[in-house]
């Protein structure tokens, strides 16, 4: 939804308000036309029969022109000549109608055609406002782009190298046309018996000479052209471009801001508008002057090389000498039908005509004045790449088996990044997820401590059946074994230990017999059970973070497909020389811009802005607006709209104006930085 939408269907409910207050559009529903027609009409009755079929043909023109909540956008200039077509109120219609058909059509039609054509209006001055918006927005990025080329020796020179070829065809051109013209009978050289008895080799001398004369009379005389560089000329051309840029948008945003504030105010008091039988009409007049407003904005802006305080004056001017519209405007009830008339006419008038030819004007100056086209920038490095062209294919044959290679080993490593660091990672997380035993983590096997667990304690109930306590001891029962074994299972050693200490007194006599090997062993074992507990603690570890590891396998896959994934969004995210308007840094600089303009513009007697002071602050609300729509929520955004139709009103005053945007700028700052 934009800001010339908004404003369009704030004029419709008000045409909607002032049509409804007349008591005969309540007899114009389609329901009670049959009631309507069947209705014989007494002798004094001043109105004809309401036709069924003229009310259903107005009822759907009317239904094309009117704004709803489910449409967001302007109709074209095609919808709406379609829908004065289907009303049969194009000029081809209105223009034969009769003094018998006028006094025949009843006051319900007279005003469904009223209230349409004012809708139809209605959505013209929005088509132009939102063409002036869109018109006037790039004319600030082409005067940045020459900024750019002023401060900067070699964007100067590179730009006189891109325009070079267009700057040697109007000098071909030139010297073409001022040697035919030299040479035409009675001009330029005399013709004698000499000239015409010379040789070619002579005729062609001459117009050599004249080649020359014409190049010498078209370079720039004077001392100080003589004396300035060469790049002086071209900086000289650019700084009148871009003066001409600067004019252009100042007049187009004079005439925006004249369209807004003068063109369709409907503001006024209705109930004081019936009161008297001569004020009745008065919103009708209006629109007719608004349909007025927009031709002569439209027809004086392109063609105006003055000021915009000239452009105001000559709108202004136009309108006020409008002689059709002094007669319409000043005509009673019985000139209504003529005032319709003259108002579809002149609305064909500026669709059909001024609408299109403005933006052909508009199209040719930005053409002319602009920044160059792609084929003028881009033309040099296309030659260099077209005459490259024939070595980087030579290269690329003679290298087209490694070509090849890297081809297919950087599909290879696609398909295997793919599967190896994302979808592997993936399915590991979701087997974690279903508790898969063949997902989980495990540093050893569950079997095996239980195994040298096991081998330790018969090993120690061996060592303690073959070495009894004491020296005269028996063999040891059963009841002291399952002591041993529980001990063992606690990690007591004590008879392996006693055995050991023993033995270390005697060394040697251990060793022969066999029982030092053996204690030590037994404690190799010991050492190896405690390791594995160890580990085993730790493989209790990681299966508690089991999810954990996989998803840090997996970031480092879906950081790098993510990456990859915003690159390739952002090469084909619309970036075509327009600055982006969804970052918060742009919209803090439309702030700045705004207070720039409230700040610096020279407000009227009665403390408002200028028409072009206003245009310059519509473009840039509609931009603020725009970007502000797609970062704010909806409950948000609707509070902001209240505060941007609070700024985009001229009456509240410059002061009011700059104190809604310090308003915007800490009510909204979450959104703005």
């Amino acid at each position: 939804m934009s800001l010339a939408f908004d404003l369009v269907r704030r004029i419709d409910l008000q045409l909607d308000k002032l049509h409804w207050a007349k008591e005969t559009f309540f007899q114009s529903s389609p329901v009670l036309t049959s009631t309507f027609v069947a209705t014989t009409p007494s002798d004094d009755s001043d109105h004809g029969i309401p036709d069924a079929t003229r009310i259903g043909e107005l009822h759907a023109a009317l239904k094309l022109l009117t704004t709803t909540t489910n449409r967001d956008a302007l109709l074209s200039r095609e919808q709406i000549h379609s829908a004065l077509v289907l009303a049969k109120l194009s000029n081809g219609t209105t223009d034969c109608r009769d003094q018998s058909y006028i006094a025949s059509v009843s006051s319900i039609e007279h005003d469904l055609e009223w209230l349409l054509v004012s809708k139809a209006v209605a959505q013209t001055h929005g088509l132009i406002i939102q063409l002036l918006l869109e018109q006037t927005l790039p004319l600030g990025w082409d005067v940045w782009y020459w900024d750019e080329v002023l401060t900067s020796s070699f964007y100067l020179g590179l730009y006189s190298i891109q325009t070079s070829p267009l700057r040697l065809c109007q000098l071909g051109k030139y010297v073409y046309a001022d040697v035919r013209s030299r040479l035409r009978p009675g001009r330029g050289i005399q013709s004698s018996d000499k000239t015409q008895t010379a040789s070619s080799a002579w005729s062609w001398s001459t117009i050599y000479g004249l080649v020359k004369d014409s190049i010498r009379d078209h370079r720039p005389a004077g001392p100080k052209s003589r004396l300035a560089s060469p790049l002086m000329f071209y900086r000289s051309e650019v700084r009148s471009k871009q003066q001409r840029l600067k004019t252009f948008r100042e007049l187009s945003a004079c005439g925006l801001g004249i369209l807004v504030d003068e063109g369709m105010n409907l503001d006024g008091d209705e109930s004081e508008m019936r009161r008297a039988k001569n004020d009745k009409h008065a919103w009708k007049t209006v629109v007719l002057k608004s349909v007025a407003l927009m031709e002569n904005v439209l027809r004086n802006l392109t063609v105006s090389d003055s000021g915009y305080h000239e452009l105001e004056d000559l709108v202004f001017t136009s309108v006020e000498d409008d002689t059709e519209l002094s007669h319409a405007s000043s005509s009673t009830d019985d000139g209504s039908h003529q005032r319709l008339t003259l108002m579809v006419n002149r609305l064909e008038l500026v669709l059909q005509e001024h609408l299109p030819n403005h933006v052909a004007n508009s199209e040719g100056l930005v053409g002319k004045y602009g920044r160059p086209s792609r084929t003028v920038r881009y033309w040099l490095p296309a030659i260099a790449l077209l005459l490259s062209s024939s070595t980087l294919l030579r290269i690329a044959m003679n290298r087209k088996a490694q070509l090849a290679t890297w081809v297919r080993d950087l599909g290879a490593t696609t398909v295997d990044f793919w599967n190896n660091w994302v979808v592997e990672p993936v399915r590991k997380v979701v087997g974690t997820i279903r508790h898969d035993k063949d997902a989980e983590i495990a540093i050893m096997s569950k079997e095996s401590l239980k195994g040298d667990q096991a081998s330790l304690e018969r090993m120690v109930v061996d060592f303690a059946r073959d070495n009894p306590p004491g020296l005269n001891a028996g063999p040891i029962g059963d009841t002291e074994l399952a002591k041993v074994r529980a001990k063992v299972r606690e990690g007591d050693l004590t008879p392996v230990l006693r055995a050991y200490e023993k033995d270390l007194r005697r060394p040697f006599m251990g060793t022969v017999r066999g029982d030092l090997i053996r204690a030590l062993l037994i404690q190799v074992q010991k050492t190896k059970v405690d390791v594995e507990i160890a580990v085993g603690g730790i493989d209790a570890l990681l299966k508690s973070q089991e999810l954990v590891f996989g998803f840090v396998g997996l970031t480092p896959g879906v950081l790098v497909c993510l990456g990859l994934c915003r690159w390739v969004g952002g090469a084909f995210d619309g970036r075509k020389g327009r600055v982006k308007q969804e970052s918060s840094g742009q919209r803090l600089r439309l702030l700045r811009n705004i207070d720039r303009i409230l700040v610096g513009s020279l407000p009227s007697n009665n403390g408002m802005l200028s028409y072009k002071d206003h245009g310059m602050l519509l473009c840039e609300i509609h931009v603020l607006r725009q970007s502000a729509r797609r970062v704010m929520p909806g409950n948000i955004f609707a509070e902001f709209l209240e505060e941007i139709n609070e700024l985009v009103d001229l009456h509240t005053g410059v002061e009011r104006q700059i104190r809604v945007v310090d308003r915007i700028r800490w009510a909204y700052h979450q959104w703005m930085n």
